[in-house]
């Protein structure tokens, strides 16, 4: 195996290890592990532990994990891509489960809004006088496809009747097809849907509805708003890089005698995640490791807490389901971003369409 293989298969494991061990410091300190909590209970020893107990689990098997997958690449010379970031996800989602519990457990036994006012909040300025949706920042994404597209029409004439459509480990090419519009447009085709579906959610994403704090709602809203912008920017840079990487991976498979590069095509997705948690970590979800940014005094606290709706939010807490909601896109529990409603149908038709275009695609294309 060469050193770029080596290096990509170390990679990306790494990325996701990272992104793993962050996770608790994205999200607001009232949903620890994704458990809606009052403010005054964030301090709580519990959460304090279990943070420790995570980061623990999730330090010491993530690194052994990393060790093993670099010590097999360099000596045994044995690669199973995707396994060891699935392990590390796996590790991951066991010890936020275990927190998560812990956390939940603690707030029923202990009753954490007995005598707490609950409540919702909204400011009508975010509809009435919204952020402009960043757009600009997907003209380098939309500048790359179209430069897909005319590279890939100028050497159709000239590609060999025999490509390559997929690529070993070590960038070498090992199954071939017939000289198509198919097979040769085929990358075009999927840079094309890759773009578009970035574009339509990151444009769902932006109008969604706001997680606003009824203790402070002014504070909260401009928070909001910056997250927002980001939060998209973020997704439109990675978009950017992702397409960079296709157009890198379709280059050898328009030239028969290219193999593939494998740093050159993960380095661009890399940096596009690395540009996505750099702004997770600068903003934490819903911007709540953003300051107030009033020029005035703080704002006052009303006492009013946001309200429990733990019921809404199943599994880990990553599935958000609500039938009464008649929200599309709600902000994650964990994590950073935005998730479906599953409980709304127009949130489902979406999915499908999402899940659906990237396995009916081969065969349209045929």
């Amino acid at each position: 195996m060469n050193s770029g293989a080596l290096l990509v298969n170390a990679a990306i494991p790494l990325v996701v290890w990272a992104v793993a061990w962050l996770t608790p410091s994205l999200t607001s300190p009232t949903l620890p592990f994704g458990v809606r909590i009052p403010a005054a209970r964030a301090d709580a020893p519990v959460i304090a532990e279990q943070r420790k107990r995570y980061r623990w689990l999730v330090g010491t098997a993530g690194g052994v994990l990393l060790a093993l997958n670099v010590g097999l690449s360099t000596t045994a010379h044995s690669v199973w891509p995707g396994v060891v970031p699935a392990l590390i996800l796996a590790v991951f989602l066991a010890a936020f489960h275990r927190a998560r519990v812990a956390v939940a457990a603690a707030k029923r036994d202990e009753d954490w809004y007995r005598g707490l006012r609950q409540g919702v909040v909204t400011d009508t300025s975010l509809r009435t006088d919204p952020e402009a949706f960043p757009w600009p920042w997907s003209i380098p994404a939309l500048l790359i496809v179209a430069a897909t597209v005319v590279t890939s029409v100028v050497l159709y004439p000239s590609v060999p009747e025999r490509l390559a459509v997929h690529f070993n480990a070590s960038g070498i090419p090992d199954r071939f097809a017939t000289k198509s519009v198919g097979s040769a447009f085929f990358p075009v085709f999927v840079q094309a849907g890759v773009t578009a579906t970035i574009l339509v959610l990151a444009w769902f994403s932006f109008r969604a509805r706001p997680e606003l704090d009824p203790a402070r709602p002014a504070d909260s809203a401009r928070r909001h708003r910056r997250f927002s912008v980001r939060a998209v920017i973020s997704l439109l840079v990675l978009a950017a890089c992702v397409d960079l990487s296709m157009l890198a991976g379709a280059w050898p498979i328009w030239h028969a005698d290219q193999n593939l590069s494998p740093v050159l095509v993960m380095l661009p997705i890399l940096v596009g995640l690395a540009v996505v948690v750099g702004v997770a970590v600068r903003t934490g979800q819903g911007g709540s490791r953003l300051p107030a940014g009033s020029a005035g005094a703080p704002e006052e606290n009303t006492g009013v807490v946001r309200r429990d709706d733990d019921r809404h939010w199943r599994g880990a807490g990553s599935l958000y389901v609500n039938r009464a909601d008649p929200a599309l896109v709600v902000q994650k529990r964990f994590g950073f971003g935005w998730t479906l409603n599953f409980g709304n149908p127009r949130a489902l038709l979406l999915f499908a369409l999402i899940v659906g275009l990237p396995l009916a695609l081969p065969l349209i294309v045929r």
